[in-house]
């Protein structure tokens, strides 16, 4: 019955004194809503990464000029390019069976058909015959890129999704020829929905062989966006990768004992990566937050202590009628913790929200740091204990005839 009589007061005495009360509230919810939305907005980040880097797959990896992730370029800047011709020869002097798959963006326009046309933000993409299964997409109707188109660098293109609803809503776009930056092309197939990342489409996008490509654009050796490597089960892919490092050095004439000038990166190494740096992003802003805690668990201190003086002769009353010290510490340490726990619930809603907004914005699945949730309202019960006692210590050892004497 103490303890309920003691939680009665305690909010009594916060409602009494609302603007008081809000005010202290404020610090708490801006520290623990920094934790919370920047803990919140980097997860909801990690989960996409995460699912979207599944594309590789476990019997995958990739060829690239540069790493994934990076500051930037300088440190890498005597890297040569990764060209079609040094991909062509690695193919042929792989031991190993692999499926190796090349992606290059090669023009970003319209796609037109008769008196229909797109907006002038299609991707044209030059490909080869691996690109379904290496690059996770697969076909809603008609037939992919073949060697032979490849080969023959013919003039044929397999749609996205989007592209095939807006120039064909009523009719099936196999056989048609649809024009792209003023060269005409044979309609072969239509890719299936894949949806978009981080707000771009995947599906605004045509594809036709890679050759093909090079003959209407040239620069037959610039680097190459994408060159992934496919192998029969993930129990090869470590034999895979060493033959496929060992024969590109040969190729690339990279020194012995010089570092590889190239990147080799499969699903788990780009998560690493990107762990570590969202892990980075976490510390960081809940590094910001604790500080704001700090700041606010200051304040609460500051605010209870003038609390203190101003109930100095009700603190005499209580305990002229009998009120004891654990009486009137259990009262202001109540207090204390009423405020923490308010703001800390209110900080942690408001921080899923605010972080959840690069969801909201991206159109992907929203999260819930429940961990970090926990953590929060923990830390913020420690700023009650750890700010809230000297107050409370102060209020309970105040002399009754003094306390009643006081004006």
């Amino acid at each position: 019955m103490e303890f309920v009589e003691a939680f009665r007061m305690a909010w009594t005495a916060l409602r009494t004194n609302r603007l008081r009360s809000g005010l202290t509230l404020l610090g708490m919810v801006i520290g623990v809503f920094a934790i919370i939305s920047s803990v919140t907005a980097v997860k909801v980040i990690d989960v996409y990464f995460r699912e979207s880097m599944n594309f590789l797959g476990s019997s995958t990896f990739t060829i690239s000029r540069y790493p994934s992730i990076r500051v930037s370029n300088e440190q890498f800047a005597y890297r040569r390019p990764i060209t079609y011709e040094q991909i062509e020869r690695l193919k042929r002097s792989l031991s190993q069976p692999v499926f190796i798959s090349i992606l290059e963006d090669f023009d970003l326009g319209a796609v037109r058909y008769g008196d229909r046309e797109t907006e002038p933000n299609v991707q044209l993409l030059g490909t080869d015959e691996n690109f379904l299964e290496n690059f996770s997409y697969e076909l809603a109707e008609g037939r992919f890129i073949t060697a032979q188109d490849v080969h023959y660098a013919r003039p044929v293109i397999v749609l996205g999704s989007v592209i095939a609803e807006e120039l064909f809503p009523n009719e099936t776009p196999l056989g048609k020829v649809v024009r792209f930056g003023g060269h005409r092309y044979e309609v072969i197939g239509v890719l299936k929905t894949k949806g978009s990342f981080l707000g771009f489409s995947q599906d605004r996008r045509v594809l036709i062989p890679i050759t093909t490509a090079f003959a209407r654009y040239g620069q037959p050796d610039r680097n190459l966006a994408a060159v992934s490597v496919r192998v029969s089960s993930p129990e090869r892919l470590g034999a895979a990768m060493d033959e496929v490092i060992s024969k590109f050095r040969i190729i690339r004439k990279v020194p012995p004992g010089q570092p590889n000038d190239f990147e080799i990166s499969t699903n788990d190494s780009m998560r690493s990566v990107f762990e570590a740096f969202t892990r980075t992003l976490s510390i960081g802003g809940a590094g910001i937050g604790l500080i704001a805690l700090l700041a606010a668990g200051i304040g609460i201190m500051n605010i209870m202590l003038v609390s203190v003086t101003e109930r100095t002769r009700e603190i005499g009353i209580r305990k002229a009628v009998g009120a004891r010290r654990r009486d009137i510490l259990r009262q202001f340490l109540l207090e204390a913790f009423f405020l923490c726990q308010i703001g800390g619930l209110v900080g942690i809603l408001l921080g899923a929200l605010g972080g959840n907004l690069v969801a909201v914005y991206f159109d992907i699945s929203a999260v819930f740091p429940w961990d970090w949730a926990l953590g929060g309202m923990l830390l913020v019960t420690l700023v009650a204990v750890v700010f809230g006692s000297y107050p409370a210590f102060k209020a309970a050892r105040l002399n009754p005839i003094e306390a009643l004497r006081y004006e």
